[in-house]
């Protein structure tokens, strides 16, 4: 049994203090590949340009911001050194993923489904406890981890499981996929293997903008996330008038917010919403709207702080 550090955060570059993190997009992808799952055949994904993502980077710094959580996994493009590289050059610090995505994007060499919960559970917790391979670059957060629909596969189930494992072992937070919902079913399981949903984000909340869902996902007592502001394909107004409810309620303590840029279209050079729509389009109307500064920190620096940082425990897989 290891006994691990309190209160801190990992980064791709090592440890920092919580205090440093600032400003913090809470879902983001730097690279990532979608489509070279059998099926999948738009170029899903993003371009694979170290000069144009550290530009994107550096325009997110500019507004303001300081550090990036950053949720891509092993299947769909996870580059631990690059992503070292890009906060190394732009000063930005990144907090990396961990664990296997959904299952179509399982990698077959993991042997998912061949494999028990607790064996998956302990390969996860080495890579948290001693790095990616021998590079000891350490994950800071366990996710994305997530559901192919909005309903729980058996091999989603062992994932599930074996994450909320290693959460319960390691200390650090758990981020989810939900799109459309399937947050509650998420965390159901995770609930049966004795994780405290505090330390648990739901993400894509806000692509299922319906009231009753997200207060389940509150009342329960975990986060859920707006991250995929600056989105066309939703309806920026409803979402909008969603979190303000939300927060009226008095939930700005379960509420983080990003954009989940994992498309070329995304990226300002190609004239999306890049790292900076919350900043400079975003935030603006909830100020607008009568939303306080103090509550918008609350969300993009207090919150952030909160999960990311990681809480002493055991690495000995819970019984």
């Amino acid at each position: 049994m290891t006994n691990i550090g309190v209160d801190q955060v990992m980064t791709v570059t090592g440890p920092i203090d919580p205090s440093e993190l600032g400003v913090t997009l809470m879902h983001e992808h730097l690279y990532i590949d979608l489509f070279k799952i059998s099926g999948r055949y738009d170029a899903a994904g993003m371009i694979d340009d170290d000069d144009l993502i550290a530009e994107e980077v550096s325009l997110f710094k500019a507004e303001g911001g300081r550090s990036i959580v950053e949720l891509t996994l092993p299947g769909i493009g996870r580059a631990p050194e690059r992503l070292k590289a890009i906060s190394e050059r732009t000063g930005v610090q990144i907090v990396m993923g961990s664990g296997w995505y959904r299952e179509p994007y399982y990698p077959a060499e993991d042997r998912i489904d061949r494999r028990t919960v607790d064996d998956i559970a302990t390969e996860l917790i080495d890579e948290i406890e001693n790095g990616w391979r021998d590079t000891g670059i350490r994950p800071g957060v366990i996710g994305e981890i997530g559901i192919d629909k909005n309903w729980v596969s058996a091999q989603e189930e062992r994932v599930l499981r074996a994450c909320g494992r290693a959460q319960v072992a390691t200390g650090l937070y758990l981020n989810t996929h939900a799109v459309r919902g399937g947050g509650l079913a998420q965390l159901a399981v995770l609930l049966e293997e004795g994780v405290d949903l505090s330390r648990v984000v739901i993400g894509h909340a806000d692509s299922y903008p319906l009231l009753d869902y997200h207060l389940g996902i509150l009342d329960a007592g975990a986060t859920v996330a707006f991250d995929n502001i600056g989105d066309p394909r939703l309806h920026e107004g409803r979402v909008l008038r969603l979190l303000l409810d939300l927060l009226e309620r008095g939930f700005r303590e379960q509420i983080v917010l990003s954009h989940d840029v994992c498309y070329d279209h995304s990226l300002t050079a190609y004239g999306g919403k890049g790292y900076v729509y919350l900043q400079r389009e975003f935030i603006p109307k909830l100020i607008e709207a009568g939303v306080g500064e103090d509550t918008v920190q609350v969300m993009t620096v207090d919150n952030p702080r909160r999960l990311i940082t990681r809480r002493g425990r055991s690495t000995r897989i819970p019984r």
